[in-house]
């Protein structure tokens, strides 16, 4: 009796010791003093970064969706608690190595490379070090992409951002004279940006211009950053995955072309004073709910491309034989 009382209570201190842990709130607390200390430290180290990244989320309204990446990220791990709670994870030493290159790289970019852009890169690979190095690889495995997404977050170098807008400004500019046209007594014509406009035997002053702020930059950063979380939260196969990424560039470009094709009617056939200022943003509002019908129709359209064999309802075929 003794025996089976201590082989009982041995078994139950067991099944405690290995409990799956489900929220956060059961890590041990020097978890959260480890995570308070390398958090103060890293936002200590990356001070100037990351106040020059919140500066222009806040001055630049093309970077204002940079406040949801982070909460993005967080989501993202959130989603793979279990998981994370329950690693048995040790040391990787190589993240350490990662992570003494990575700060001795700043100070040598800083000084010598003088390559803005890689400040930031160099703090979310610096982060993704110091993940590797605390948890190791199957740490990396379940938040590697929380870590990447952050680089939604950093506002592209104002040279590169240029040199994308103005094509598709172009672009937009050229669809929408072609659109334009098909009104009867209207004439369009697109020279680069702009759209030079003859309508009832006179020519319009000024030109309709596809600002830069009618790019769709702003769609397209926002989009891609989101397409990239839904195509995660999806369960898909990799290729219908893949193909949700890459959606959003085609469907962002086309919603910005309707809406300076519909800017440019409002500037012709209505006033010029409805296709700028708060009308103008409104408009702007209004391509997200468009862009979202589009990549919902093409979820519904990968969903019912294909059928999962293991959810049709088998019947039960009986079979009589004729009697001879």
């Amino acid at each position: 009796m003794l025996e089976n009382t201590v082989s009982f209570t041995g078994q139950r201190r067991d099944t405690h010791s290995h409990r799956q842990r489900e929220n956060w709130r059961e890590l041990p607390a020097h978890n959260y003093v480890k995570i308070f200390v390398i958090g103060a430290l890293f936002c200590f180290l990356f001070r100037a970064e990351i106040d020059s990244i919140v500066r222009t989320w806040i001055t630049d309204a093309s970077w204002s969706h940079g406040f949801l990446i982070p909460l993005f990220s967080l989501y993202f791990v959130n989603q793979r608690k279990e998981d994370i709670l329950n690693l048995e994870t040790r040391p990787n030493y190589l993240g350490l190595l990662f992570l003494v290159c990575t700060i001795l790289f700043y100070p040598f970019n800083i000084v010598h490379l003088q390559y803005g852009y890689l400040r930031p890169i160099g703090m979310i690979a610096s982060l993704g070090a110091i993940v590797l190095f605390l948890g190791g690889w199957l740490l990396i495995k379940r938040t590697w992409l929380a870590v990447a997404f952050l680089i939604f977050a950093i506002p592209l170098p104002e040279r590169y951002y240029k040199a994308l807008t103005i094509p598709m400004r172009q672009w937009a500019a050229t669809v929408a004279s072609g659109l334009l046209n098909l009104v009867p007594g209207l004439e369009a014509t697109a020279n680069g940006v702009l759209i030079d406009v003859f309508y009832k035997g006179q020519t319009l002053a000024p030109a309709l211009d596809v600002a830069e702020a009618c790019s769709g930059m702003r769609l397209l950063m926002a989009f891609l950053a989101l397409g990239v979380a839904m195509a995660y939260l999806h369960e898909r196969p990799l290729w219908q995955r893949l193909v949700l990424v890459a959606s959003t560039v085609p469907i962002a470009v086309l919603c910005n072309i309707v809406r300076v094709t519909i800017t440019g009617f409002i500037y012709i056939l209505i006033h010029p004073r409805y296709a700028q200022g708060v009308y103008h943003d409104m408009l702007g509002m209004a391509m997200l709910p468009l862009a979202f019908g589009l990549y919902g129709l093409l979820v519904l359209f990968m969903s019912n491309l294909f059928i999962d064999e293991s959810q049709i309802p088998f019947e039960d075929v009986i079979i009589r034989a004729r009697g001879t």
